[in-house]
Parts: C-alpha cells; structure tokens; sequence
C-alpha cells in the first residue's frame, strides 16, 4: 500500500471511536453480499482493555482477487458511496488485523497493519479442494491504555448503534426480501462486584426492520431538491421502556445521525420512532471517514427546518397524545419565562428539547437588547421596541427576586440570623453609589420595600461610628456596636448642605427567647439615639425596623409597650415613641418603629413582587395573542 498509514489515520480520522470499527467492518461484509455476521469479543476484565480480542466473521464474497486489490488501493473507489478508507479506522485501536478469507475451492490469508505493503506479503491464494465460503477477521493488541466507554463492547449497545447507521441499507435488504443476521457476542472472563454488563449476546435480523411510510416533502419549498421524502416508522412496544429515536439524513445507503431534530422528553414512552430524511442532494456528502457532512451551513440550517416541520406533521398525525403534552410545556413556558413570550417558536415546542426552546428564545431576546443598546438614536420604531425590551428586562428581574423569596421562605429554626442577614446584604458589605443597574443583583433590599432599592449607600453589620461617619465628616465618636443593615438614600451625604434619609434594620433568627427577641426594641433605641443627633441637619427622616419571629408573649409585650397592629399578611406592629438626645432636652423628638415578623417581611414581599408579575405577564400575553392571531 503505496501510502503513509500512520499519516493517512491522522488525516482521515481526527474525530472516532471504537465503534467505527464495527461499523466499517459490518459495512464491508455487507458490501459482500454477506447475509450472517457473527461478531465476538473476548476481554478478561473490563479494567483491561489490552486483553481485548475480537474476531468478526461473514458468509460474504470473500477476498477473491478483485477484492484483494482493492482492499490495497487506499481511496481508489469506484462509487461515490464508498470512501475506501474504512479499513485505516481498524489501525486506530489494533496493532495487526489477520484476515483468513475462504471462497469456493481457495482461501487467502494476511495481516493488516501499520506496516502494511501488499508488494511484500505472502497473500497468494491457496488450493484447499473444500468448499467453503467465509472471511474471518481477527483482531490483535488493543492500542489505548482505556476504553471511552465500556458500552462500546456491550452487545446491546452495538445493536442499537449498529441498527442507528445501517437502517436504510438494512430495509433495502427487507424490501428485496434478502436475509440478514448479525450476531454480538462478549465473553468477560472475570466480572466484578456491581458491575453490570446485560445480554452478553443479541442480533439483529430483517424481522427487526420495521416497515416504513413515506412523507413527501414539497419540492416548491425546497427549489435545490429532487425526489425529497421523510421514510419513517412509528411502532408502540408492549413494554413501556424509553422511547427509540431515530433521526438520520439517509447518505449513499448509511446514515448520518442528527440528534438535535428532536427530542424524546415529550415523546411517550414505549415507542419506537424511526425519520429518515432522503434526497438526491445529499449523494456524496460526507468526508471520507465518513463522520463529517459535506453541506453549506445555510443549506444544513434549512434541511433541519424542513425534516423538523415534517417530523412535527407527522407526530401529530400519528400521536396525537403529544399535542396535549406540549400545551402543557407551552404553558410552563408561559408561567415561568413570560419576558420571553414572542421570542419561542411555537411550532417547535415540545418537538426540540426545552433546554434548546428556551436558549433559543434568550438568544433572540439578547440580541434585540444588544441591537438597541448599541442603537445611536431611537426611530418612532426602535422607541416602541426599547419600551418594551425594558419591560421584559423588568419582569426577568422579578422572576429572579421570585427565587430568592422562595429561598428565604425556607428557612427554618436551624438557619441563623446570619443566613438571613446575609441573603438581604452580605455581612461587613458596602455598596455605593448603585447607579450601576447591575448592582441591583448584588443585594435584595428591596425585601423591606422597593423604594430602599435606590439607595446611596448601603451598609451590612458596620460600626455606628462608620455609618455616622458617612452621614458627617465631623463625626468622631467611637462606638462599635453594629447595626444589622443601614441604608443611607435620598441625598447624598458627600454633598454639602443635603440631608438624607436613613433606613436601620435589626434582625432575629426564628426560635430564639422572648428576651433575645425584645433586645430588637433597645437596639433600635439605641441607634436612633445616636442617630438623631444629626436630624435635622444631615438626616430628613429615619425608618426603623426589627424583623423577628413571633408568638404570643412576644405579641403581649409590644401590646403592653403600646405599639399598634398594622395591616399586613402576616403580624406587623409600629410605634412612634419621643427619643431625647441629653438628660437636659426639654423636647423629644419623635421617631417611628415597625415591628414585623420574619413571615410578613417574606408574605408582603411576595405580594408586592406578585402584583408587578401579573401586571406585566398579561400585557405580554396580550401582546402575544395579538402576534399570533
């Protein structure tokens, strides 16, 4: 063989498995006429892939001269439908392939390897005066320290793979009534604990070939294409396992398998569904190792359509189950992602993967946002549209404030104050200046109320000295105490002569004692104290809060403290009480505090952000309808 082997592999076979070595080796005993092919593996362990033996046998024509010949013509073919490249794949992952072939009266016997040379191999035909008719490959020195995957040896996992490439060749057999039996076999000498191989032998044979109906596709639509048609087969099992799919371009008699038609998550169980796609554009359209489609992008873009809208005709003609299950993903969609109503292709729901559905829609939302944030100006046109993308900006914003309201409703008696503090603000944070609309991600004040989500700055469990000291440059007080979460708003505090206000949140976990639970009250106390000092000079207004968990002593004591009920979802008590700043003050000054429990800050969070979520889902879905009729 006048070539570089060694070079050619590399070339032909960037990309491959042990599994092509089946393939090709079953794709020429077909070539052969074969009608049985008895493939057996032999490995001690399955931890020993070097112990690898395998042996491939056919009833085929066998290596009479013709075929001996050119077996030894690297890539000189005489039909577009074979590449004559098939055998290097062999050299991937054996070091010597013997081939004893046995045809009428003769037999021919060689070794396939790296070194191959048919100038300088005794491979002449020898006189046995028997009758025989069988080619037997025998496979030598596994190469690769591992297997890829020990399926790649199981006989049902070679069936189904095998049956996935052949079955177009294989139902032209069925069709010209010609037998054929291909048999897999594994002997592991030695299977160890929990390891689980299943059937060590099963076949295939034309009764498992399925008869197949015929869908034309419409030439108009498709202008490049001849005689376009989908052959498939839908078949329901009596057992209900997963569902079987096929879906294959149908290339020179081989299949070419595109997983990404459709997929099986809406499919019933227990069926067997069988789409190939063929047309005369597609003769010749793989590389010569056969792994890669020879198609031009657009061209490939407009096949997948088209065999996917077939699929979709055909599915819904013969399972008309599935239209009910994909209203039911339609309506998942539209309750969990309704910023991105409009952008799903409605045709493909429930057809494509939900994971594919939704990162289609998202890539079509972010590309309307990148087109109008990089826009210069904003036509009447463009003005609509940005108006609506921000809306759909917003809504995703309140789905995630969603989850994260889900996440602080489960919190227990086991999580700590910390837990909840830190789902709020992280602890020892600063945020300033929030003028980044990104920065909305970085903490959920909005929990208390959506007005502190503007804040100035923000303060997570830092000194009072730090907190008044960015209220005024003047302030030199030490006092380390901390408040759980400060929030500075309105005015900026670095300005000269502006006056901010000032949110104070204390918390308390769930299931701690009364006591611990009322030291709330003091601690707010204490930082409107300090706090005052500087009303109304640099501070316009001060809102205190202690969100804590509830029970009936704790709801006597702010009775007996003469704070009043508000409305809420859950229990929520205020009070405005007088604060003096000295012992020589003659007038208070007032100052209001809200009690509420850890079930109210979450219940009247959900409300809020519930109300902006219905609001802004049903314009989308009017918009949506409105689009579709």
């Amino acid at each position: 063989m006048k070539i570089n082997i060694k070079q050619a592999i590399k070339h032909f076979y960037s990309s491959h498995s042990l599994l092509l070595v089946f393939e090709e080796a079953i794709c020429n005993s077909l070539d052969a006429s074969a009608s049985k092919i008895d493939i057996n593996i032999a490995i001690d362990e399955l931890e020993k892939p070097d112990s690898i033996t395998m042996t491939i046998k056919d009833n085929g024509e066998g290596f009479v001269k013709e075929r001996f010949e050119k077996f030894c013509k690297l890539l000189e073919v005489e039909e577009d439908s074979h590449k004559g490249i098939g055998r290097l794949v062999f050299l991937h992952y054996f070091e010597k392939i013997n081939i004893l072939s046995k045809y009428g009266t003769k037999q021919r016997q060689f070794d396939f390897s790296i070194d191959f040379d048919e100038d300088n191999i005794n491979s002449d035909e020898v006189e046995t005066g028997i009758e025989q008719q069988e080619t037997v490959l025998t496979f030598h020195d596994y190469y690769p320290k591992k297997l890829a995957k020990y399926d790649y040896i199981f006989p049902v996992y070679l069936r189904k793979y095998i049956l996935e490439q052949f079955y177009p060749r294989l139902y032209l057999l069925k069709k010209e009534q010609k037998d054929i039996e291909i048999t897999f076999k594994l002997n592991v000498k030695t299977v160890k604990k929990n390891q689980v191989i299943g059937a060590r032998e099963t076949k295939i044979t034309v009764a498992d070939i399925p008869e197949l109906e015929v869908a034309k596709i419409d030439s108009g639509f498709l202008p490049l294409f001849n005689e376009t048609e989908v052959r498939f087969s839908i078949t329901q099992k009596e057992i209900l396992t997963d569902t079987f799919l096929i879906t294959a371009l149908c290339i020179d008699d081989r299949t070419f398998n595109l997983d990404d038609i459709i997929s099986t998550e809406n499919l019933p169980l227990g069926y067997e569904l069988i789409f190939l796609f063929y047309s005369s554009e597609l003769k010749g359209k793989t590389d010569p190792s056969r792994q890669t489609l020879i198609v031009d992008d657009s061209l490939l873009k407009t096949i997948k359509k088209v065999f996917r809208q077939k699929i979709t005709e055909i599915l819904i003609d013969k399972l008309p189950q599935i239209v009910e299950k994909n209203n039911k993903t339609k309506e998942l969609f539209t309750e969990r992602y309704p910023h991105l109503l409009g952008y799903f292709n409605q045709d493909e729901i429930g057809i494509i993967s939900k994971s594919k559905s939704l990162e289609e829609a998202q890539n079509k939302f972010l590309k309307d946002q990148k087109e109008l944030l990089e826009a210069t100006t904003l036509s009447d046109e463009k003005y609509e549209k940005a108006l609506e993308v921000s809306a759909r900006t917003l809504t995703e914003y309140i789905l995630y404030r969603e989850k994260i309201i889900g996440k602080i409703s489960e919190f227990t008696h086991e999580n700590s104050e910390a837990d909840i503090h830190n789902l709020i603000l992280p602890k020892r944070t600063i945020l300033k200046d929030n003028n980044d609309l990104t920065s909305i991600y970085n903490n959920n004040l909005w929990l208390l109320d959506d007005k502190y989500m503007t804040y100035t700055k923000a303060l997570s469990e830092r000194t009072m000295k730090e907190i008044i000291n960015e209220l005024s440059d003047s302030a030199t007080e030490e006092n380390s105490k901390k408040p759980d979460i400060a929030i500075i708003f309105s005015g900026n505090p670095d300005t000269e002569n502006s006056k901010s206000d000032v949110v104070i949140v204390e918390l308390k976990k769930r299931g701690i004692k009364l006591a611990k639970t009322e030291e709330v009250i003091s601690q707010l106390k204490e930082r409107a104290t300090k706090l005052m000092k500087y009303y109304p000079n640099k501070i316009q207004r001060i809102w205190f809060y202690g969100i804590v968990e509830f029970n009936d002593d704790f709801k006597l004591s702010l009775k007996n403290s003469q704070y009043t009920p508000l409305f809420s979802k859950d229990i929520l008590y205020y009070k405005e009480e007088p604060i003096y700043l000295s012992v020589d003050d003659d007038k208070p000054y007032i100052i209001g505090t809200y009690i509420l429990s850890i079930d109210a800050f979450i219940e009247d969070a959900k409300a809020r952000n519930a109300t902006f979520l219905k609001i802004l889902k049903e314009g989308f879905s009017k918009a949506n309808n409105t689009d579709n009729e």
